[in-house]
């Protein structure tokens, strides 16, 4: 029986939709021109393709690129955690399940959001290199994820261009991460909550939490920077070198070989194990595009809420690593001596991304704990 034209259309979008997860009735409404699915002049087409990838069409399903079997309907998206193995990481096993949705910024960017947890309120800020389910199957960051969802509900969501978000957005820059942290509080329809921040998201949920001081109870902030590196760069020679490394990201992000993005996993997963190191680079791949990457790098190093500190109104926890490599220890206390009130936690270790075997997690947990408590 010959193909119908309209799945070589399906084919040809799951190939350019291939890292994201995308709903059945977008991906149809995109492919036929956005007339309804239940248009019945559609049903046979519709048919036709659902039937030469093998989906019965028995309810709302999603699509997703999945290892060593292509590309499949996976069914609805509510995520759980995978079932990893090994002694080290045997008691992530048997995760709480987490519910990925979508909601438009204000722009018309698609970005996604999840909800896992059953306890008090938390809202985590996107930063650099977020993905839903990448990140909340990784061995470097499952464990503090999966540590917050048995003590929160926790709302964590891709910043626009990053992960299950849209990849091809217009507008990259500060403000709109900050609006899209708007749009997601707007989404989840939470009136009041704590917001937490990591890495950049830290400037993300400060700039937020002046413009919104009534919506936020408590500001957290982890590895946190007032300046990125092109404001803190003190001579000509340490320019040239943020701005070759800006190059090299959008030359050098997308390729297999996953020799230029050690160079980032080495800084934030110094002490990381061979699977951990690996998973950190596929990170980098999967998370954005070589273009929007380089994007996010340059608006990151420039990033400057100096003014912005002074004027937080909220109980605000501010921890650090005493060896960060990504933004040194000085960096955080900058930020906690600026914000009035601000409670200061150094931080022993010297991975970025803080791992399952370090002294940090469990004492960032329960700090977070006793913050929220008091």
């Amino acid at each position: 029986m010959p193909v119908a034209p309209q799945v070589f259309d399906l084919i040809a979008y799951l190939l350019r939709n291939r890292e994201r997860v995308v709903s059945k009735n977008d991906l149809l409404s995109d492919i036929w021109g956005g007339r309804a699915v239940s248009d019945s002049a559609l049903t046979t087409r519709i048919n036709a393709a659902r039937h030469a990838i093998g989906d019965t069409g028995e309810k709302q399903q999603f699509i997703r690129t999945l290892p060593r079997k292509g590309l499949r309907f996976v069914g609805e998206v509510k995520e759980e955690a995978a079932t990893p193995s090994g002694p080290a990481i045997a008691s992530q096993a048997a995760g709480p399940r987490q519910q990925i949705r979508y909601c438009r910024a204000a722009d018309g960017a698609r970005l996604a959001y999840a909800q896992v947890g059953t306890g008090p309120r938390l809202l985590k800020a996107a930063n650099y290199l977020n993905h839903l389910e990448y990140d909340w199957e990784s061995p470097v960051t499952r464990h503090m994820l999966h540590g917050l969802a048995r003590h929160f509900t926790l709302v964590r969501y891709d910043a626009r261009g990053n992960g299950l978000s849209d990849w091809d957005v217009a507008d990259v820059s500060f403000d709109a991460w900050v609006s899209d942290l708007e749009t997601i509080a707007d989404a989840v329809g939470w009136d009041r909550f704590p917001l937490m921040g990591m890495s950049q998201g830290c400037a993300i949920s400060i700039a937020y939490a002046v413009r919104h001081p009534e919506r936020v109870s408590h500001l957290i902030l982890y590895g946190s920077f007032a300046r990125g590196r092109m404001i803190r760069a003190t001579s000509d020679e340490q320019r040239e070198k943020i701005r070759a490394m800006e190059t090299l990201v959008r030359l050098g992000w997308g390729e297999e070989n996953a020799a230029f993005r050690q160079m980032f996993t080495s800084l934030f997963v110094p002490g990381g194990t061979k699977e951990q190191i690996d998973w950190f680079n596929e990170l980098q791949r999967r998370t954005a595009s070589p273009e929007c990457a380089a994007r996010y790098f340059h608006i990151t190093n420039r990033i400057d809420i100096r003014p912005l500190l002074a004027k937080v109104r909220v109980p605000t926890l501010v921890m650090h690593l005493r060896e960060d490599a990504v933004h040194a220890f000085e960096f955080g206390r900058e930020v906690a001596a600026a914000i009035p009130g601000a409670r200061f936690v150094p931080l022993h270790g010297k991975n970025h991304m803080p791992l399952e075997s370090d002294p940090a997690p469990p004492v960032i947990l329960q700090e977070i704990d006793n913050f929220l408590r008091a």
